[in-house]
């Protein structure tokens, strides 16, 4: 049953480009931070988990507005210079709370159709955009998606790198990697979440091979064929079973992004790979699920020359982790000692990455 707080507070502050309080300490919502408002002249920021601003709401759209937030639902119309504000706790998945994050480079066909299918059990939506030269950011900000930038094109696993520690510094328990693309639908979010959230993996794959529709979904002959090669040499040598190692859809427990060396991984798109190498290094849990694929203009997909850069890079990790399985090597890699991701802001974000703004 969800549980409700009502209070009203008249905006009258002394700064007029500032209006902050924090709700009473008897907030009827147990373990969860206490939520602070900001109204300045361009927005009302939601603090609803430690240290970031998960929801911004524009001063011209309040009345009537209504968001699905991490930990409450909000509503704060402005009537006669008050500002009036509900809070209601919304239920989460067995008491966790679910990100997704997104990285993006030039997304901004299929970004809204994207974002319009996430379910609403999602409370945090976080988009990193890898210095796009299209509209990406304005349109994700007009969603009200957390917004991050970098300030050039660092690649795909520098992308994922800034999406995973700002889903754990916005406080995420699961954090879902989605694409933006619109290749892999994100109505799979609450599945692979629940099979996270309820401690029965700590890994989820969203399989584009089981169910035998990769074909039919417009994958090309030649990256399914290579798909099934490195496929099978990883199984054979890291010494599990997978459908593939190779999708984009991925969900992971809190556990997993902080103890995993993600920062000795590649910034290119190898570093999905070798991710997946550390999983399995460390003995961290794999499920899968089948999850249908489209292939069509607007979706991104690299070209046969970086796909075969990025097939030479699969084979490399494998070989390197079955090295140092057998002790002939030694990784930082794979390594306890090795480079984490850190909660601090780091110098590639462009300036104001945060601004947030819903529709």
């Amino acid at each position: 049953m969800c549980k409700s707080l009502r209070t009203t507070r008249e905006y009258s502050p002394k700064n007029p480009d500032l209006f902050t309080f924090t709700l009473n300490s008897h907030v009827p919502f147990p373990g969860r931070p206490e939520p602070r408002l900001a109204w300045s002249k361009i927005c009302v920021l939601f603090r609803g988990s430690p240290k970031r601003c998960l929801v911004t709401i524009s001063k011209t759209e309040l009345a009537g507005e209504s968001r699905t937030l991490p930990v409450f639902r909000c509503s704060c119309p402005v009537i006669s210079g008050k500002l009036s504000l509900a809070l209601s706790f919304q239920p989460m998945i067995n008491g966790k709370r679910i990100a997704v994050v997104m990285p993006a480079y030039n997304a901004e066909k299929t970004l809204q159709v994207t974002v319009g299918e996430l379910p609403e059990l999602v409370d945090i939506r976080i988009l990193v955009d890898d210095h796009s030269s299209d509209q990406t950011v304005d349109l994700a900000r007009s969603f009200g998606l957390y917004v991050f930038q970098h300030d050039r094109n660092y690649g795909y696993g520098r992308n994922q790198q800034t999406c995973y520690r700002e889903a754990l510094a916005a406080g995420a328990d699961v954090v879902i990697m989605l694409h933006p693309d619109y290749q892999y639908t994100p109505l799979l979010v609450t599945a692979m979440a629940s099979m996270v959230a309820y401690d029965v993996y700590d890994v989820v794959l969203g399989s584009r091979i089981i169910g035998g529709r990769a074909l039919l979904g417009g994958m090309p002959i030649y990256k399914y064929i290579a798909n099934r090669f490195l496929t099978a040499f990883e199984n054979l040598f890291l010494g599990v079973k997978l459908s593939e190692y190779h999708t984009g859809y991925r969900a992971f427990s809190r556990k997993v992004l902080t103890e995993l060396p993600l920062l000795e991984n590649s910034d290119d798109f190898v570093f999905d790979n070798q991710m997946l190498a550390q999983c399995v290094h460390f003995g961290f849990r794999i499920g899968e699920v089948s999850c249908p694929t489209k292939y069509f203009e607007e979706a991104s997909s690299i070209n046969f020359r970086r796909s075969v850069k990025y097939g030479f890079g699969v084979l490399a990790t494998t070989l390197q982790f079955a090295l140092q399985r057998f002790g002939l090597a030694h990784l930082p890699r794979f390594s306890e000692q090795g480079r984490k991701l850190e909660a601090a802001r780091e110098p590639y974000y462009a300036a104001r990455s945060e601004t947030v703004r819903p529709v």
